[in-house]
């Protein structure tokens, strides 16, 4: 079976701007350019056995081979989440974290960066938050989005823009850092069990690396965080006992958050 590749084309009627970015998405992903020529996308992928980068107008959006449905990047459910916040409502990831104002946070698992925009939010411009994406065409997505996502919603924008997306695999990343390199370690695998409710994080889950927590993962978390390490699963996961995570039930929720204390 064939390696299956990574190309990038353009909209249906691409003009400069289109054309531009789809340059621009050769160069970051070392990916060959493949000219639309009124093709479909899943036309496209078919035939070239490929991942598919299209280089819109107005965003980025990666077809995974064999996905009719594209992963782009919008920050809807941090939006709603930080005006929540905001209000003074309970937030259950900053209330597992228990991050403070000038907090370091390394995100694991970045996804759509929801959770690193509200980690951003409360460590202010004097934190840092770098989030770790294993898949590089995802990498590539949620980077370009958190840097140029156009919205006039503030202080979202300035979160955004504040979160550094690293490309790697966590576990790597996490063996060349120091010890107590940063406050915060943050982890939200892939879940085991399917949400049904959270069908706008579908295009994610068949794009996104599926990784396991593996005793490896908690062991060098443990070593680079200086406060907690803290874990997002399902409520049905073993991954809380199994690793000596504290969890943080939640009735009404179908997925719980583990903390290990290193103070």
């Amino acid at each position: 079976m064939c390696e299956v590749t990574t190309i990038v084309t353009t909209a249906g009627r691409p003009d400069d701007l289109s054309m531009a970015l789809a340059a621009f998405a050769c160069k970051q992903l070392n990916a060959p350019f493949e000219p639309r020529k009124k093709r479909s996308v899943r036309k496209i992928s078919v035939s070239l056995q490929a991942n598919v980068i299209v280089a819109g107008k107005n965003r980025f959006e990666y077809y995974a081979f064999g996905e009719s449905e594209p992963f782009f990047f919008h920050p809807n459910s941090a939006a709603f989440r930080l005006k929540r916040v905001a209000r003074g409502e309970a937030e259950p990831f900053l209330e597992a974290t228990q991050l403070q104002e000038g907090d370091s946070v390394l995100d694991c698992t970045l996804g759509l960066a929801a959770d690193a925009m509200l980690a951003a939010f409360t460590v202010g411009e004097h934190g840092k938050v770098v989030g770790l994406e294993a898949n590089p065409n995802v990498a590539f997505i949620v980077a370009q989005g958190t840097q140029t996502y156009d919205t006039t919603e503030l202080p979202l924008t300035a979160c955004m823009r504040q979160i550094e997306v690293v490309q790697s695999e966590a576990v790597a990343y996490l063996k060349a850092l120091p010890d107590n390199a940063f406050d915060v370690v943050y982890m939200d695998p892939m879940f085991e069990e399917v949400i049904e409710e959270a069908n706008n994080f579908e295009a994610l889950r068949s794009a996104g690396a599926h990784v396991a927590l593996t005793e490896e993962w908690v062991q060098e978390a443990k070593r680079v965080a200086k406060k907690r390490v803290v874990l997002k699963a399902h409520f049905r996961s073993e991954w809380f006992e199994k690793y000596g995570f504290t969890r943080l039930a939640r009735v009404t929720s179908k997925f719980h958050y583990g903390v290990l204390e290193n103070l």
